[in-house]
């Protein structure tokens, strides 16, 4: 199927080199790898190679008709205020703000919630063209200092500097190579724990995100204030263990710091402790010792997930998985580590997304119910309800507020929401949810659009949730041009959220746009995210397919206007679906996607995801990566079908400073498709354009300024257009 009518000019593709001397032995099997080159990011042909595709890139783009429209639509439409959830330290507020087209949201300050608010930190003013971005901020519990970590290209590097609040003076603390890092401040303000890797390379200029080696040897380490970091006290590493990596919590009375030792991205970790108290002489005297803190195992293997939500001195409440996927909240008293109780037990059908101690011993508990977030308040000793908080269908965006605190802010949003603030007094007898903020976006009218929930069967017979939103009373007469979003991996849920992009696609383009949730992602605990993972993948492309027949069959699209997107492991989703099924879609979009299930755990943190893929130097996991991988499985369609079969439309997307997956995945499926589905015939069926929007000075996604999303959002959006024949709604 693919495109309807063939719009585009045809396509001359550059010719890369292919060399066949590159073949691996996996357990008896050879495989050969073409383009090896490319997985150097550093080669004069690698360079070269991005270069021209980049250009070839560049003139499917200039055919695309809407994509200034799209443009112009999309920037008058992301030109309205928005904000995050304030919280407060030391006696003070603090929340982000961008007032509308702003490249990075700016940190204010105020005293209190009627006084004015004072610009903080600007990360827009860092650099000329926005590539700074701010990562993570920590503020000291006496509200002196803020520890904030900055990322420059979108890389997942962070160094973090130090300012002092009062007269928002840079202090000269600079603390380099943090990845995958909280900043926890110790209780008496001199300084703050943190993790880091080794530099990625000895000696010589390097370009912090474009590297590709391997994460290993994370440290906890502890920077005390006005030191340089060839002081820091190491407070933990485990040699012996090279993929662990750790993150710290500081309890909130300052007694003790917990260590969470993770080595992959499953939803367990080691839990240890360290009561401070028992340092004698503090840090301080840490400093130049060859000795770490002493911490104690509470928790020494890997069967569950534990995270701290309050402690009473000895007596420790964590959220946990053990023995409950949906997640409960359970007891434990150091002085008898052998005795767990439950506080919260595992609810028979809702996951527990998380839970905060707040008004003394009160807490807020955040369910996700088929996909819709519940919010309650409970006894902190009992866990019984107290009340329910009202909210829409939507999302939780963030949750402010301690456990001294009486005063709590929840932000929300949803697919007709663009967000809001509510600030709610537990004190009160009946607490109350105000609107504390709301979000408007000019020339938006949420009456428009109508959303519905729907449970599509799998090709084993799960129900499958899926969320549609389209305008009100479209005709389902299968002409409507339709978006469908997945992502399925790694315990991620996909919630309603309110996004500029799909909304300018429903209301000029007459989209249809859909949220589907398959198994893999963690909407109904761990064993929804176990059902799609490891040697039971496969689930998620059936769920995925299975959704995309649905919107057909029941006649929202027809397979020429259904544009299939996903990011990340949802970039895996999509290369793997037009694998299997290249006749179901119009347009695929892949935006950095793991397409070498080979040899993804070579390269910087990939082999933290061996735990939801599998690693290929195991035989077993070998044979079920292979079968899906999409490097290994582009086929030609028309040799073993109908042949008039060929690929979609695909737009695979990547940046150069992406170091979470690095570029070298897409860049090889990318010579993979053109050679095989495009190059090595003389006239090949395949007429659907196969390119790469590869962006510069940016990562795997976050932190990048407002520009560059809106560019990106008219790029791929123009090029779905033009592909399936999609013209302007006036």
């Amino acid at each position: 199927m693919g495109s309807l009518s063939n719009p585009l000019s045809p396509l001359h593709y550059p010719l890369a080199r292919r060399d066949y001397s590159i073949v691996d032995d996996y357990h008896g099997v050879l495989v050969s790898d073409p383009y090896r080159w490319l997985e150097n990011p550093d080669s004069e042909e690698t360079k070269a190679f991005v270069e021209v595709e980049a250009a070839l890139t560049d003139s499917v783009l200039a055919e695309c008709g809407e994509r200034e429209r799209l443009r112009e639509q999309m920037t008058k439409l992301f030109d309205h205020p928005r904000y995050e959830t304030p919280f407060k330290r030391g006696g003070k507020y603090f929340y982000f703000h961008n007032s509308g087209l702003q490249a990075q949201s700016v940190l204010y300050v105020q005293s209190d919630l009627d006084s004015e608010a004072e610009v903080l930190l600007d990360p827009s003013a860092l650099s000329q063209d926005g590539t700074v971005a701010l990562s993570t901020v920590s503020i000291s519990r006496d509200g002196k200092y803020l520890a904030y970590g900055l990322s420059l290209s979108g890389s997942d590097w962070v160094t973090i500097k130090v300012m002092r609040i009062a007269d928002k003076m840079p202090e000269p603390d600079t603390i380099s190579w943090v990845k995958f890092s909280s900043i926890s401040w110790s209780h008496d303000g001199n300084g703050f724990f943190y993790g880091r890797y080794p530099a990625p390379k000895e000696g010589g200029d390097v370009d912090p995100g474009t590297e590709t080696d391997m994460n290993l040897n994370h440290q906890l380490c502890y920077h005390f204030l006005g030191t340089d970091q060839s002081e820091d006290v190491l407070c933990w590493k485990d040699p012996e263990n090279p993929k662990y990596f750790f993150d710290t919590i500081v309890t909130e009375d300052g007694k003790y710091v917990t260590l969470a030792i993770c080595e992959g991205c499953d939803p367990v970790n080691k839990l240890y402790y360290c009561d401070l108290s028992t340092v004698s002489g503090g840090l301080h005297v840490l400093k130049g010792s060859k000795d770490m803190l002493p911490f104690v195992k509470l928790v020494d293997n890997f069967e569950a997930r534990y995270y701290l939500v309050a402690n009473n001195d000895t007596e420790f409440i964590f959220l946990t998985n053990k023995e409950s996927p949906r997640y409960k909240l359970v007891r434990v008293d150091l002085n008898k580590p052998e005795i767990w109780s439950d506080v919260l037990p595992e609810d028979q059908n809702d996951v527990l997304e998380s839970a905060y101690a707040v008004n003394g011993n009160q807490l807020l508990v955040c369910y996700l119910s088929d996909v819709k977030y519940i919010l309650q308040i409970r006894d902190l000793k009992t866990g019984q309800l107290l009340h329910n908080l009202p909210i829409d269908i939507g999302t939780v965006t963030g949750i402010s507020g301690k456990r001294k605190d009486a005063e709590i802010f929840i932000g929300f949003t949803s697919f007709l929401s663009p967000g809001i603030i509510y600030k709610c007094n537990l004190s009160s007898e009946a607490p109350e949810m105000k609107v504390f903020r709301e979000v408007s976006v000019p020339g938006f009218n949420r009456d428009d659009f109508h959303v519905e929930q729907v449970f599509v069967s799998s090709k084993d017979g799960t129900k499958i949730p899926m969320f549609i939103v389209s305008r009100k009373d479209i005709i389902l007469d299968g002409s409507h041009p339709t978006l469908l979003y997945g992502y399925g991996g790694f315990n991620i849920s996909l919630t309603p959220t309110f996004t500029v992009w799909r909304i300018v696609l429903a209301r000029n383009l007459g989209f249809v746009f859909c949220i589907v949730n398959i198994r893999g992602g963690g909407e109904y605990g761990k064993e929804w995210n176990k059902s799609g993972s490891l040697s039971k993948k496969q689930n998620c492309f059936d769920d995925f397919i299975a959704a995309s027949e649905f919107l057909i069959s029941s006649g929202y699209t027809n397979s020429g206007r259904l544009c299939i997107e996903g990011r990340s492991n949802g970039g895996l989703l999509i290369a793997a679906c037009i694998n299997q099924r290249p006749d179901l879609f119009g347009c695929a979009i892949a935006h950095v996607g793991v397409m070498d299930m080979l040899r993804f755990h070579k390269f910087t943190i990939g082999h933290a995801w061996t735990s939801d893929y599998g690693c290929s130097d195991k035989k077993d996991e070998f044979q079920w990566l292979f079968k899906y991988s999409p490097l290994h499985n582009v086929k030609r369609p028309w040799e073993t079908s109908d042949s008039s079969c060929q690929y979609p439309p695909t737009m695979l997307l990547t940046a150069d400073h992406d170091d979470r997956v690095v570029p070298l995945h897409s860049l090889k499926l990318l010579a993979t498709m053109q050679y095989i589905l495009c190059m090595s015939l003389e006239n090949s069926p395949q007429k659907n354009p196969i390119i790469a929007r590869i962006d510069r000075k940016a990562g795997h996604g976050a932190g990048r300024p407002t520009q560059k999303m809106i560019d990106e959002a008219a790029d791929r959006y123009g090029f779905a257009a033009k592909v399936m024949g999609v013209s302007w709604n006036d």
